[in-house]
């Protein structure tokens, strides 16, 4: 009799059970613990939506936020991305206009901001861009104070310097994508040249990420061999083989994309998982990205530009002194005076 009131009494809390409540018995009494790799992408175009993919296709975030002010095109990507969970291994993925969605963030990638239009120079877009900061910055600071800021949205130095400055956080904490993506245009040309996999050449640009930017022709090499060694005119104007030609064309390479699609975003997007990687895996890799250079190779103003730099777990934590020729570090305090003349201006 008592064995059949435990059995009644059991299936009438039964029928109140959800499958869930049926199905799952919880062992923790406590609150599971939240992301501990939580990466944001702030902005939903086609560089945030390329940087996106390309962090989920490389396993780096236990939890990917998206945000943006578009509503329908937020809630349109997120569940696109959602209906692939099954493909991934980030177990959450999640999205709002409102940016509680991003808090405790580890790295908050920021592409939002006006796009390049064909035949306009990044540095044009500048005080669009800034505005447009003004309003993201505060926010990400509100709900992820602890998170690496990395910034992607064009004129990236200059918005990187404006991200510096909105947050009050440390330099070693605000990341700008830089020269990253420009360097690998570099390495992939001279691959195409030398009919070589990129991996096997080596050679930075430095400086501004666009059109002064500068390449650092005497440290180009492959298994250690100084080409500048073999090919003493490279990177001049009297080079018979015409090298100078490849930096052209890495400085051409976007508004040629920009003008054939529209836009770039699947190499930016692919850079961006570069870096997060480096950061998320505590890798200690060398990137060139921009960060505060003001007192090197002889740049006297508050600038951001791109230089060979460690990233970690703890974001930018080492700058790599690079040996630059004269005419090398002529062009680098060229470029920093180029972004002052237009940083000076801003309205902040």
């Amino acid at each position: 009799m008592v064995v059949m009131c435990g059995q009644r009494r059991w299936m009438q809390r039964s029928l109140k059970m959800s499958t869930k409540e049926k199905l799952i018995s919880h062992v923790m009494k406590e609150e599971p613990v939240g992301s501990r790799n939580k990466v944001t992408v702030v902005g939903v175009g086609m560089v945030g939506m390329a940087s996106a993919i390309s962090i989920l296709l490389k396993d780096l975030c236990d939890e990917l936020a998206l945000v943006d002010v578009m509503e329908d095109k937020l809630k349109g990507e997120v569940m696109d991305l959602q209906h692939g969970s099954l493909f991934l291994k980030t177990h959450k993925i999640v999205a709002d206009k409102d940016y509680s969605v991003t808090a405790n963030s580890r790295v908050v990638v920021v592409t939002a901001g006006a796009r390049q239009q064909e035949g306009e120079s990044r540095l044009n877009l500048v005080q669009r861009n800034v505005n447009i900061f003004k309003f993201i910055i505060p926010n990400i600071v509100k709900y992820s104070p602890n998170c690496i800021l990395l910034v992607v949205s064009n004129p990236v130095d200059i918005l990187t310097y404006v991200a510096w400055k909105l947050s009050g956080f440390p330099r070693h904490r605000v990341i700008g994508s830089g020269t990253n993506l420009d360097s690998a245009r570099f390495r992939h040309l001279m691959g195409e040249k030398l009919n070589l996999h990129p991996s096997s050449c080596h050679g930075w640009i430095i400086g501004e990420h666009g059109d002064s930017s500068v390449p650092v022709w005497s440290g180009v090499n492959v298994a250690g061999v100084s080409l500048q060694g073999l090919n003493p005119q490279m990177g001049a104007e009297g080079d018979s083989e015409n090298w100078k030609e490849v930096h052209k064309q890495v400085v051409d390479g976007a508004y040629e994309v920009i003008k054939l699609k529209g836009y770039t975003s699947w190499a930016i997007g692919m850079s961006v998982a570069d870096l997060v990687e480096s950061i998320a895996k505590n890798l200690h890799k060398v990137h060139p990205v921009s960060t505060l250079v003001q007192g090197m190779h002889g740049v006297k103003d508050e600038v951001f530009l791109s230089v060979p730099c460690v990233l970690g777990n703890s974001g930018l934590t080492d700058v790599i002194q690079m040996t630059l020729k004269p005419d090398e570090e002529k062009q680098l305090v060229n470029s920093a005076e180029t972004l002052w003349g237009v940083q000076k201006e801003l309205t902040m």
